[in-house]
């Protein structure tokens, strides 16, 4: 199998070779070179992955250049490869697939590089002073000999002093850039390594290109892997192999896997790399000795797994923490004050969690939607009032933080704003040195929370607070990669309360009560409501994916907000199983886009898509710096073309990106069932097709369905639902949290680095 291509092989194919390699196929044949001057960069989109640019060769042809080509001057000397195809409007043009810049040869092409302000000091006015006195002589003259500068008429002692200074900087820089883009890397990757690295950049690529996985953000081990390649590094190269086995276990981790047994990690690394077993097994060996990968022998199977660094220092951090806490002596309130506080009106099992909550050290209260979660939670945090408790009340993402401080009447926040991360020190104020003060803490939305947040949140954790999980284990597990609420109901080792009893069921109703069908395995009811009644759900049979496309196109643009009120931008959500495919979130984003946000507005290129004024965003990766972690839902507000820069407005701040951080943010007018997870809308839509085969699994459609509040549209085929339904093998993922709770191991080899 070959593995997928992750964003990183933008870094070094075109767009036609980055789809080929996406789906596991090799990338295109390059059968063309051309080396010339820029003469002129007719478009660049604001990431340089797309460019389109005439250059004339060394016999004065003029040519077409399309593709990825970031931060090409005019002036400059390329040398660009790609093939050569024809453009039924534009003619004969390069695709290109890599280049790397030359330093320019002709007068007028050092006068254009010199005016693009690329040397300190040297501006139009001066680029054509220099080069009128020195003409193609004008790189040696600043090169070798820039004292003959003084030549040219308005250049003092003073300007020399920062021409030359800048050229010197300019030409380790130039250099290192020129090895760099010969590895095919592209200028935005090599200005990123020449920035963490300096001039020492080249040589350290030259020794371990495959530091450059572990070292760089936005590098993976595929680039590396490509580097390494033009370096002529072998496939049994040790260092490939120990990067191997790292990379291996980052896919796992993608996947929600914490750990893996060795000899299975073997196994995915050999076909990853396309080795023998044997050679894999030695990179392994290899990445446990260097400290990469930790090895373990955990629980009663006497089973060998191991870890990447950084999650086996988390799993171990949280098992400690959470040892410690279960262990703490706990001082006993005494008689709870229920009289009145809703306490009267709880049913046997919900004023068993409000005892547990209070008589333990951590708890878990888990049920289904509508089983009274909220209520216990409301009735706990008015107990701890009455007893004069500092109460903390916290979920994963902002939305589920919001809808928690709705129902408790009182503030909350997400985990990464309740532990404060400090950008100064790249770490959280509230830790296991500086702990949160307080006697009680909610926490909801659980089985959202991966192990290494989950470590941060209990490392802040001091022996005197009782800490309350609220969460449904019937939902999907986190994005990121762990089984945390698993793993403590299953470990016995803390309190649980599963509420079964269903009280949020309006006359009518029928959310609730195919949510519960659904989870239990039964078909729910899909029969069409009376056109008279105001039904809160629906399902539309059709198996045409362009039809169904047009269906909820429909639906979210006119027919929802005509019959039901409901604003189709703030209240309707699309969710789809997958991203890929024509009722995936990417195609159902192109379309819902132009229909929600058409016109002409403020707007910007990034990469293929297009990100106007209005649009709504999801951000996609934890950034601790701007205050903004993934799952978190805004709108775009102002683009500041002038300064390359736009503004989201998200629930809890609005929060300024520069225009090449749009990869943080992606459209979701639709987004995946795994990423809705922790939020609510007024309204879902969600598509379930037999072509979405790979994700139907009973837990997921439990999800979508359970994230729907006041009306819920499903649209597809009954055969897709059946499946979906019956199939509860959800894939289980590798952790050894349980197994930590109740016999910690030791160590074989490998400690998590610094």
């Amino acid at each position: 199998m070959t593995a997928p291509v992750k964003d990183d092989g933008q870094l070094l194919f075109g767009d036609a070779d980055r789809a080929a390699a996406a789906d596991g196929g090799e990338p295109a044949i390059t059968d063309a070179t051309v080396r010339g001057e820029v003469l002129r960069v007719v478009y660049a989109s604001e990431n340089g992955q797309y460019v389109v640019l005439r250059l004339v060769d060394g016999e004065r042809h003029e040519h077409t250049l399309v593709g990825p080509m970031q931060g090409v001057l005019e002036g400059q000397d390329i040398e660009a490869s790609g093939r050569w195809e024809t453009h039924k409007e534009h003619g004969r043009q390069l695709r290109v697939a890599r280049f790397r810049a030359l330093l320019p040869t002709s007068a007028k092409g050092i006068e254009r590089y010199l005016a693009s302000g690329l040397i300190h000091g040297i501006g139009e006015k001066y680029a054509e002073r220099i080069v009128e006195r020195f003409g193609t002589e004008t790189l040696e003259i600043l090169d070798k000999y820039s004292s003959r500068l003084r030549e040219v008429p308005g250049i003092g002692p003073r300007r020399i002093e920062d021409i030359r200074r800048a050229w010197q900087e300019n030409s380790q820089r130039r250099e290192t850039f020129i090895f760099l883009q010969g590895l095919g890397l592209s200028p935005n990757l090599c200005a990123r390594l020449f920035a963490a690295y300096g001039a020492g950049a080249g040589e350290i690529v030259r020794q371990n290109p495959y530091r450059l996985a572990g070292e760089i953000h936005g590098v993976g081990f595929l680039t590396a892997d490509r580097i390494a390649g033009e370096l002529g590094v072998g496939k049994e190269n040790p260092l490939r192999l120990a990067a191997g086995a790292v990379y291996a276990l980052d896919r796992l981790a993608d996947d929600g896997h914490v750990c893996f047994p060795r000899d299975a990690l073997v196994e995915r690394a050999a076909e990853l790399l396309s080795v023998t077993p044997e050679s894999a097994s030695a990179g392994v060996q290899r990445a446990v000795t260097d400290g990469a990968v930790v090895a373990e022998r955990v629980g009663a199977d006497g089973v060998e797994t191991l870890y990447h660094h950084r999650l086996y220092a988390a799993e171990r951090g949280l098992g400690e923490s959470l040892r410690v806490l279960l262990a703490s002596p706990l001082k006993d309130p005494g008689r709870l004050p229920t009289g009145g506080g809703g306490f009267d009106r709880l049913n046997d099992r919900q004023r068993e969690a409000v005892e547990k909550a209070f008589r333990s050290h951590l708890s878990i209260i888990t049920g289904g939607p509508g089983v009274g979660k909220t209520t216990v939670v409301g009735v706990i945090v008015e107990t701890a009032r009455r007893l004069r408790w500092r109460v903390y009340l916290a979920a994963p993402t902002g939305r589920a933080a919001k809808r928690l401080a709705e129902s408790a009447g009182r503030e909350a926040r997400t985990v990464h704003r309740l532990l404060k991360w400090e950008p100064a020190t790249r770490a959280f104020v509230y830790n296991r040195e500086r702990p949160l003060t307080c006697e009680l803490l909610v926490v909801d939305e659980t089985s959202m929370l991966d192990v290494e947040l989950s470590n941060h949140l209990f490392a802040a954790i001091e022996g005197r607070t009782r800490v309350v999980l609220v969460g449904d284990r019937d939902q999907l597990p986190s994005v990121g990669p762990g089984a945390v609420l698993h793993d403590l109901i299953a470990s016995g080792r803390v309190p649980v309360t599963h509420l079964t009893e269903i009280y949020r069921q309006e006359e009518g109703s029928r959310i609730v009560t195919n949510a519960h069908a659904a989870n239990h395995g039964q078909m729910p009811d899909l029969r069409t409501p009376h056109r008279d009644v105001a039904a809160d759900f629906y399902w539309i049979d059709q198996e045409d994916p362009e039809r169904v496309v047009q269906i909820l196109t429909a639906m979210v643009a006119e027919r929802i907000p005509r019959r039901f009120g409901f604003d189709p931008v703030r209240d309707v959500q699309v969710l789809t199983p997958m991203n890929r495919g024509v009722c995936g979130a990417n195609n159902l984003n192109a379309v819902l886009q132009g229909v929600l946000n058409p016109g002409p507005k403020p707007q910007f290129h990034s990469g293929e898509r297009t990100l106007k004024s209005g649009d709504r965003v999801m951000q996609v990766v934890n950034n601790y710096d701007k205050g903004v972690f993934n799952g978190e839902l805004g709108r775009i507000g102002r683009i500041d073309s002038g300064n390359r820069k736009f503004t989201v407005h998200y629930d809890a701040e609005a929060v300024e990106y520069e225009w090449g951080e749009a990869d943080q943010v992606r459209l979701a007018y639709a987004v995946t069932v795994h990423k809705s997870q922790g939020s609510e809308y007024p309204v879902v839509l969600m598509p379930v097709l037999t072509q979405h085969f790979v994700m139907l699994q009973r837990n997921l459609i439990y999800t979508g369905m359970t994230r729907a509040r006041r009306l819920l549209i499903m649209v597809g085929t009954r055969k897709a639902l059946a499946i979906a339904i019956h199939n509860d093998r959800p894939a289980v993922r590798c952790t050894r949290l349980r197994e930590r709770l109740t016999a910690p191991p030791a160590p074989l080899g490998g400690q998590p680095q610094e």
